[in-house]
């Protein structure tokens, strides 16, 4: 989708055990010992995005989705093409009552990385910062300030925050609040916080992979109201899965079988670079090597059948027989490596306003659907397509849940989409 600028009953297999399920050890993973609370999954940038930072502080905020005593910071450059420098980096919990820009002295905490206070990320990297103490809540907000000293291509990012950001002039990560000079709505060179597990508990990840319907488009910036956070308000309301952790990595126009591949001279060429590398492709950097993952829901494919013809070459038309061995790959791929994987049907978009609808691509979604829904290659399904269509025209999703593209759900539709998860999944 473009989906960047770009439901429900569980079906089939239940999921048992996901608490006490071993994964194996992950590449890029601190410790077997730590669960991720927050992560997102970077992309490159256009040729055309000269965005650059020099002796300059970001301060971002991230939400936490679980509690821990301590934790890391992973820190990317992996699409960068020139070493990433930071200066000093520091992690504090946000001041409460106070500016956005704010944070709890009392909290502030200097990152080192092998004991060291600055460190340098060659380029297609990344890199955990060491444990330092801090005691975080789940649901909460986290400030991670970064200063780069030396002139650096912000290249490495997530478009689509939906979340607002701060740069700031010189060195200022240890201030309790900052003067921005700039304000922006992504996450650069940030790619996941984890927390220790606390004694007694089984401290496992869930993690949504998707498009810009999993990465929040259309929600309320600020408002952490993307469904994967919803979810993880329900599991801690609910109790017994309030140490699990849920990792959004999902990327605004996103596609199962394809990277980006604007048309030469289209408009696409200035923005589809954000759109990622194929699920296919990314699927072990933003899922497997995930602190703690015992588990993925996979919500992919829209853009495979909408993008052809717009944002992507017409002979890239794909059909259901190829979406489903997609999904079969990362089935097997995610069992591979131990994880229960589960199934979200593809979304309605009948009445979309970015040509995305043909009666062939319809059908190509139902077809799909149905095999999510009753081939039992996954170990289990959440039916979205099923809580947010319209039940008098199930081709479009309920006017109720429509951002008013007819594609992407508003925040209401996501609540109904983390409502339609069936927390039986997770017994």
């Amino acid at each position: 989708m473009r989906h960047g600028r770009p439901p429900a009953p569980l079906l089939a297999v239940p999921l048992v055990g996901l608490l006490a399920a071993t994964a194996l050890p992950a590449p890029g993973t601190p410790s077997t010992a730590w669960t991720g609370t927050w992560a997102t999954a970077p992309t490159g940038v256009p040729a055309t995005d000269s965005t650059a930072y020099e002796d300059q502080t970001l301060r971002q905020i991230v939400h936490t989705s679980v509690a821990g005593r301590t934790l890391r910071v992973c820190f990317t450059n992996e699409f960068g093409t020139a070493p990433l420098t930071i200066g000093e980096a520091r992690v504090a919990l946000r001041a409460a009552g106070g500016p956005a820009t704010a944070v709890d002295p009392a909290s502030d905490r200097l990152l080192r990385f092998d004991g060291d206070t600055s460190t340098s990320l060659a380029p297609g990297t990344r890199r955990w910062s060491d444990p330092v103490a801090l005691s975080t809540t789940a649901g909460g907000d986290l400030v991670i300030s970064v200063h780069l000293p030396v002139r650096t291509p912000a290249d490495t990012v997530h478009p689509s925050a939906f979340r607002h950001n701060y740069v700031a002039a010189g060195n200022v990560t240890g201030k309790p609040d900052i003067t921005p000079t700039a304000t922006f709505t992504s996450w650069h060179f940030l790619s996941g916080v984890a927390v220790d597990r606390r004694p007694g508990t089984a401290g496992a990840a869930l993690v949504a992979f998707g498009d810009s319907i999993t990465d929040g488009s259309s929600t309320q910036i600020d408002a952490d109201h993307r469904w994967p956070d919803l979810l993880a308000e329900r599991l801690r309301a609910d109790g017994r899965w309030a140490d699990t952790g849920v990792l959004n990595a999902g990327i605004g126009g996103n596609r199962l079988l394809r990277g980006p591949n604007p048309p030469t001279g289209s408009e696409a060429e200035a923005y589809a670079t954000c759109f990622g590398e194929s699920g296919l492709k990314r699927f072990d950097r933003d899922v497997v090597s995930r602190p703690g993952v015992r588990a993925a829901v996979v919500l992919l494919g829209v853009n495979d059948l909408g993008h052809p013809g717009t944002t992507a070459p017409a002979d890239e038309e794909v059909s259901a027989a190829e979406l489903i061995a997609g999904h079969e790959q990362l089935i097997r791929r995610g069992h591979d490596r131990g994880l229960r994987m589960l199934g979200a049907t593809i979304l309605p978009f009948g009445s979309d306003t970015l040509g995305f609808r043909t009666p062939e691509r319809e059908a190509a979604r139902r077809a799909v659907n149905e095999w999510i829904r009753t081939s039992g290659a996954y170990d289990g399904v959440v039916d979205f397509d099923a809580a947010l269509r319209d039940p008098a025209c199930p081709e479009r999703l309920l006017s109720a849940y429509d951002s008013g593209d007819g594609l992407h759900p508003n925040d209401a539709g996501m609540a109904a989409m983390a409502a339609a998860f069936p927390l039986e999944l997770l017994r």
